[in-house]
């Protein structure tokens, strides 16, 4: 009877080992994941900056009516910037941060499992001495009065230490569940969307009228520019192709 129930526990200990295993695997990978997209949204922003700026420069060597146009569309575009910062602080702050957490929560839980399992197999070899008593000496009642009470000892810390290990994976589990429902509003605030309407609609006709007016400004213009952003392009690609480089060596390490 016994040794089923040391069974019985043996196989909800590896239940809950492979639940803390699984959230260690992917909350580890989502960490990685969410804090490579922070970086590139923030080197996003700081290009987005950069182009502000050049616009910006360019506005002042152009017509009046030009002029005016680039200007309120940098500022638009500049608006939509201010949201990107906001992302990349909330992302971090709120994601990269409370997933990094799970790293020392995780630690404790398998010094919790480890010490679960070690006063289960304490117990285990208790019953097996107290089994080959029985057989060896079955007529020596002082000696297997001896392992019955180390195998009661054994089975009462045995008891106490799971009590503790399916407490502590039970709120550990429940604080994961909520973790996760309240994830969407963690990163975008309450009226993000409604915000990020406006500075969209706000930014249309600034546009529209910038890029009208470049067209007016002639084709030799528009085939620079055409030439400057496929170069531009180009060195984006690479700059991305050597940061993923440095992102997987610095993870293989």
């Amino acid at each position: 009877m016994l040794r089923r129930s040391l069974e019985n526990r043996d196989a909800q200990t590896r239940q809950l080992q492979d639940a803390v295993t699984n959230v260690e695997k992917h909350f580890g990978e989502l960490c990685q994941i969410f804090a490579a997209y922070v970086r590139k949204t923030a080197r996003l922003r700081d290009k987005a900056d950069l182009l502000v700026n050049e616009i910006n420069v360019y506005a002042s060597t152009e017509t009046p009516n030009l002029k005016q146009g680039l200007k309120n569309f940098a500022d638009e575009f500049a608006k939509l910037q201010d949201y990107r910062q906001a992302e990349v602080e909330r992302l971090e702050a709120k994601v990269v941060e409370p997933l990094k957490a799970y790293g020392t929560i995780v630690k404790m839980k398998r010094d919790d499992l480890k010490a679960t399992l070690t006063a289960r197999n304490r117990e285990a070899k208790q019953l097996t001495q107290l089994e080959r008593t029985r057989q060896r000496n079955p007529s020596d009642r002082h000696v297997i009065s001896q392992a019955e009470t180390e195998l009661q000892r054994a089975t009462m810390d045995a008891t106490r230490t799971t009590r503790h290990l399916e407490e502590t994976i039970d709120n550990f589990e429940k604080q994961k569940i909520k973790d996760i429902k309240v994830f969407r509003n963690s990163v975008y605030p309450p009226d993000y969307s409604s915000r990020l309407d406006i500075v969209r609609a706000n930014s249309k006709s600034p546009l529209q009228r910038s890029l009208s007016a470049k067209c007016i400004s002639g084709t030799g213009q528009v085939s620079t520019c055409r030439l400057r952003k496929d170069q531009q392009a180009e060195d984006d690609d690479e700059e991305d192709e050597d940061l993923d480089v440095t992102e997987e060596e610095n993870f293989l390490k």
